[in-house]
């Protein structure tokens, strides 16, 4: 049958035997009832059960958190109008499991299921789908058409099956689209043998997601990993005695929710010979034997068929096809993002220069440009970007590149042919340095790059010789300031804990150098809202200062202004201000009283004064800072905006209500156009306008800038930061006094229906 077929195919003789075949096909033994309605609308579709060569594969165990996706593939089957399914992703997310449950509740509903595996082989397609036609109900005479040379075979094919209702053609792992044929044309062109506009449903597994390979009308259901919940369920399914439902979540989410990770973890639980029995066990055993467990080699990992089926070996069937179609730099550059920690990493980081200190062969722009591309259609890679507002309106972006964690465990675990791990690292660290002093130097505009290069800094610290440890060290410490500007405590705070860590290991505990970092430390902890332990080391900090630097060094003072700033975030009121007054006397008269360090200590003791209810002498002060810093250190200075936002707040609680809502206003529009409209003093300006306008009494606008404050706060402090809280409780007592208001309404103040 096969060489008959062919001989259609190729457009050579055997047209005769061919049909003794396709008679023999529609014989009786061949075939099952058709489907009640017979005719163009499914008489044929009953012969397609009995084809054995298409069989739908078994589905082992339950498909677990594909619900959505089979719903949206059942709703396309049962239609009428056919169409095309493209079920996408990168290697081992359980494309084939989703696509045969799909395939096995359309046979449940009646529909003839085809399944057909691709081979890399377009004549073996042509084969499988004329046979598969034919079992529809193909008409001779156009076989004879096509192998007259009157018509295409392939357009005779799609010409028959959209006639066809009923059926579902599943094209299993067509990672080579552009080998589907025939011809060279892309499947997005909708000539070849993927079309969309047949009378069933044609599904096709792949990896590539990219939407333009299979054209406007394909329906891309691109596989993500996994949740917790689901992953945890697989587990237990697969090995339902090893530990709880949060152990199974907790063990799914390690393993990024990648489903033949899963199977393999589970298929390792179930068996009783295993060293590991329980999820936790197996956890904890992943973070020092990776490689055994899941990136072990298989003997046979060279056969594609036993290579999809193994963890170590299922990512490196996209990286060989990705350099067999000549994108050489794929695969180191996937390695080098590998090196780093499974954190987004800034896309400038990876460039030209990158690639050839690390394999020795000159890389340029656009091959690397080329082998990103690659990656990411494969879903090696993806790329998401970060976005914020500047002083311009306008919205940058930041192009990132993440790996999936087990993408990144596995691919760190084999560098590529002509490289080294250590050559590797040596080039990281050499362009991260790079990256860094471009970054702290470029302001603002460095602010978000900042943020995304903070993950992979600490291994940078932890590999610099000690000879050239104080020189990355002070390049990290400016960095740190830089995140300190741009309000990101979280990667501050691993900065600077880093920092000193290595500073204790290298310098030791005793080191002059230790009191600044743990100063910037606790810094870190103040933003974070973890006021007490930042009270516990600054105040260990400042006992240090005063006996290795004396009482009136400016790292004394400025000790003792972090400490009393933490004790008023405390409501320790009255101990903040008496170091606020110590700090600027002795400020004033050893710094002078126009020293930026002197303002700061005159604000922050009229802070604490209003804290102690004190407005007008908090009122006083503030209003002195203002003129003093608008005058020496400008009108748009972070410093002078937070005089300003700190009179406001001074004069709202004086009952001058209009004038601090004045004032409010116009930080607000400052802080967005200087800082940007997610910096908390930004969020901090917006609070304070709500309160002020909520002691006016105009509590609809205090509920709305405390909503998307509140909103705010929680998607960039998380939702237990104390500003958080705050917000919430502030949004809280805004709804309630707006609700009071309404319900005090008389019957004709009342807005009409």
């Amino acid at each position: 049958m096969a060489d008959q077929l062919a001989s259609v195919i190729g457009g050579t003789a055997g047209l005769l035997s061919l049909a003794v075949s396709l008679i023999a096909l529609r014989s009786p033994a061949a075939v099952t009832a058709p489907v009640a309605g017979g005719g163009a609308d499914g008489g044929w579709v009953g012969a397609a059960a009995a084809h054995a060569s298409y069989r739908v594969p078994a589905v082992q165990a339950t498909v677990r958190g594909r619900e959505r996706e089979l719903a949206d593939i059942q709703g396309l089957a049962a239609g009428r109008g056919g169409g095309l399914v493209v079920v996408c992703g990168t290697g081992g997310l359980g494309k084939t499991t989703l696509a045969a449950q799909a395939a096995r509740q359309a046979q449940a509903q009646g529909r003839a299921v085809f399944w057909v595996r691709w081979q890399d082989d377009a004549t073996r397609l042509a084969h499988d789908l004329t046979r598969i036609t034919t079992a529809l109900g193909l008409p001779e005479p156009r076989l004879q058409d096509a192998q007259s040379g009157r018509a295409a075979l392939v357009d005779v094919i799609w010409e028959h099956l959209t006639t066809v209702r009923g059926w579902v053609i599943v094209i299993d792992n067509a990672d080579t689209p552009r080998t589907l044929g025939p011809g060279s044309e892309p499947p997005g062109s909708y000539r070849g043998w993927v079309r969309p506009d047949g009378g069933g449903l044609l599904l096709v597994t792949t990896r590539d997601t990219a939407p333009a390979t299979w054209g406007p009308q394909a329906s891309l259901v691109a596989l993500e990993p996994l949740d917790a919940g689901a992953s945890g369920a697989v587990l237990r399914d697969a090995a339902p005695s090893a530990g709880t439902a949060e152990e199974a979540a907790a063990l799914g989410e390690r393993l990024g929710g990648h489903a033949l990770a899963l199977d393999t973890a589970g298929r390792y639980l179930a068996n009783p010979t295993s060293r590991y029995r329980t999820f936790t066990a197996y956890q904890h055993a992943l973070d020092t034997e990776f490689g055994d467990l899941l990136g072990a080699a298989h003997p046979q990992g060279s056969d594609p068929e036993v290579a999809r089926t193994v963890v170590r070996h299922t990512f490196d069937l996209s990286l060989t096809q990705i350099h067999n179609d000549g994108y050489t730099l794929a695969r180191p550059a996937l390695y080098l993002l590998a090196l780093l920690e499974p954190a987004p990493v800034p896309r400038l980081l990876l460039t030209p220069a990158l690639l050839t200190h690390s394999t020795g062969q000159r890389a340029t722009a656009a091959e690397l440009d080329a082998a990103l591309a690659a990656l990411h259609q494969s879903g090696l890679i993806n790329t998401p970007a970060t976005t914020a507002t500047d002083s311009g309106g306008q919205a940058p972006t930041v192009g990132q590149i993440s790996l999936h964690p087990l993408v990144h465990d596995v691919i760190a675990l084999t560098p590529p042919p002509g490289t080294t791990r250590t050559t590797c690292h040596t080039a990281l660290d050499t362009h991260l340095t790079q990256t860094v002093q471009e970054t702290t130097s470029a302001g603002r505009a460095g602010w978000l790059t900042a943020r995304l290069l903070t993950p992979h800094l600490p291994p940078l610290l932890h590999r610099t010789p000690n000879a050239d440890f104080t020189t990355i060290r002070d390049l990290l410490d400016d960095l740190g300031h830089t995140l300190h500007e741009a309000g990101a405590a979280a990667e501050e705070h691993l900065l600077r804990q880093s920092i000193l860590d290595t500073e204790i290991r290298v310098l030791g505990p005793d080191h002059p150098d230790i009191l600044g970092s743990r100063d910037n430390l606790a810094g870190a902890l103040h933003a974070l809202g973890r006021y007490q332990e930042a009270v516990d080391l600054h105040q260990r900090n400042l006992t240090d200062c005063g006996r290795v630097l004396g009482p009136d060094h400016a790292d004394t003072f400025a000790s003792r202004n972090n400490l009393a700033n933490a004790l008023d975030e405390l409501g320790r009121h009255q101990e903040a201000a008496d170091l606020h007054q110590q700090n600027l006397s002795g400020r004033d008269g050893v710094l002078g009283p126009d020293h930026p360090d002197t303002f700061a200590s005159r604000n922050n003791l009229g802070t604490a004064l209003d804290g102690l209810g004190r407005h007008q002498e908090a009122a006083d002060l503030h209003q002195q800072n203002l003129t003093n810093r608008e005058r020496v250190l400008g009108p748009d200075h972070p410093d002078t905006l937070g005089s300003r936002n700190n009179l406001a707040r001074a004069l709202n609680a004086l009952g001058q209500g209009q004038e601090a809502v004045d004032l409010h206003q116009q930080n607000l529009t400052n802080r967005e156009r200087i800082l940007g409209p997610d910096h908390p003093d930004t969020f901090a300006s917006r609070n304070n306008l709500a309160n002020a306008l909520f002691a006016l009494g105009r509590y609809q606008e205090a509920v709305d800038l405390h909503q998307r404050t509140l909103t705010d706060r929680e998607r960039v402090l998380g939702p237990d930061h104390p500003r958080t809280h705050a917000s919430r409780n502030n949004l809280a007592e805004a709804q309630a006094a707006l609700a009071r208001t309404r319900q005090r309404r008389l019957p004709w103040q009342r807005p009409q229906r």
